[in-house]
């Protein structure tokens, strides 16, 4: 890759980003390499009814098994590929979950998740936070311009608002939410940020026109005002992830911490929702110590309906402009090409990507020491572990 927004940085993680020569990201990845062991990690499971579209999202191969997906990656995150599983994992058209890469960076680092569940249309077996009622469901498709109640949006941005300020420690967002790239398409169109031909997905080729039809027709239908609020803007065209994040993260930096939001697209929405929200004049020290953390599948990927290389890295380039700030991204640097795993190597292939955290767990992985080799062969035992059958009566509920 000749880009002159890269840097490698010696750990073998790879550090992007308009004026990433200019600043100094090896204090950043210092600090978290010495925050470690004092970091708040939070995964948000939200569910949308823009995932049961057909065709737009590969995190499971149909619109049904789709409604599971964010409690089967929770589950094997948090019990490992050896467990019976109360939620079996979607079948995926090619890959693996991006689950199984977070369950073995995470062991590695010892962090376990703070799991905040929103608009799923299971209970999760596991200990979770709602700060709504789980009765409310899934948000509509963006499809209806009319996506959320805006007394939803305001209830899960002041709940995650609320846990952000009271942390004292470093803060890792994760995610999974699927079509979630689709509704973050949605609000940095609404947003006015050039996004056409830049949105990434679970798709090996991601399906753009079905994407840019159903955010044009949902922008259409919601009819919003010129500049509109992010609070808005999320109600109209967004999912239940977004308030909670964006509540998470401005309640973090209020309170001074680092923040490493853990994913691609949905991650930049998240960042581009709070910016807008914020003074002009605030904005530049607010994503001070603010990074984005992904797999170097995501950065690599040049989509067939952009003639530019590595989209993502100018989706955020865009986003960075827009905004008039510098924002800055690591991006793990293992790769599976070496995998004795077929399900591993499809990641080479543009297969998944990127999920559930997989990005930021193995870039801190990688900078705490652990290498490409150990990454290889720690995945590949664990692939080999969740393909083996379970003796399901030793199932039992956890907390």
């Amino acid at each position: 890759m000749v880009e002159e927004n890269y840097v490698l940085l010696s750990s073998g993680v790879l550090a992007f980003g308009r004026g990433i020569q200019e600043q100094n990201i090896d204090e950043q990845v210092k600090r978290w390499n010495e925050n470690i062991n004092n970091t708040a990690f939070f995964l948000i499971l939200a569910g949308s009814q823009t995932a049961e579209i057909e065709g737009i999202s590969s995190a499971g191969s149909t619109p049904i098994s789709r409604r599971y997906t964010a409690v089967a990656d929770a589950e094997l995150l948090l019990r490992g590929p050896m467990c019976p599983k109360r939620w079996p994992l979607p079948p995926l058209p090619a890959g693996v979950s991006p689950a199984l890469i977070s369950y073995v960076a995470s062991s590695f680092l010892k962090l376990k998740p703070t799991v905040i569940s929103a608009g799923l249309l299971q209970k999760p077996s596991f200990l979770h936070v709602c700060l709504e009622s789980a009765e409310i469901g899934p948000a509509r498709c963006l499809s209806s311009g009319n996506a959320m109640d805006i007394s939803r949006v305001k209830l899960l941005l002041d709940g995650g608002y609320e846990i952000g300020k009271k942390l004292r420690e470093s803060l890792l967002i994760a995610e999974c939410v699927p079509g979630g790239t689709t509704t973050a398409f949605a609000v940095l169109s609404g947003l006015g940020i050039n996004v056409n031909g830049l949105i990434s997905g679970s798709h090996r080729n991601p399906p753009s026109e079905l994407k840019t039809r159903l955010v044009n027709q949902g922008l259409k239908a919601a009819k919003l005002k010129k500049n509109p609020s992010s609070l808005d803007l999320m109600a109209a065209v967004g999912d239940p992830f977004q308030p909670i994040a964006v509540g998470l993260l401005m309640g973090a930096r209020e309170s001074g911490q680092d923040v490493l939001l853990g994913g691609g697209c949905q991650m930049l929405a998240v960042l581009a929702l709070a910016l807008n929200d914020i003074e002009t004049e605030s904005r530049t020290k607010f994503v001070e110590k603010i990074l984005i953390g992904t797999t170097s599948w995501l950065v690599d990927e040049s989509l067939s309906s952009s003639k530019q290389r590595n989209s993502f890295i100018h989706l955020m380039n865009n986003v960075s402009q827009h905004f008039n700030v510098n924002i800055f991204g690591l991006a793990s640097g293992y790769r599976f090409n070496d995998s004795k795993q077929k399900v591993l190597r499809d990641y080479e292939m543009g297969y998944v990507k990127e999920g559930v955290g997989a990005g930021a767990l193995s870039l801190l992985a990688q900078i705490r020491g652990l290498t490409q080799k150990e990454m290889i062969e720690k995945c590949d035992i664990e692939v080999a572990n969740l393909f083996k059958p379970k003796d399901e009566k030793q199932f039992k509920e956890f907390e």
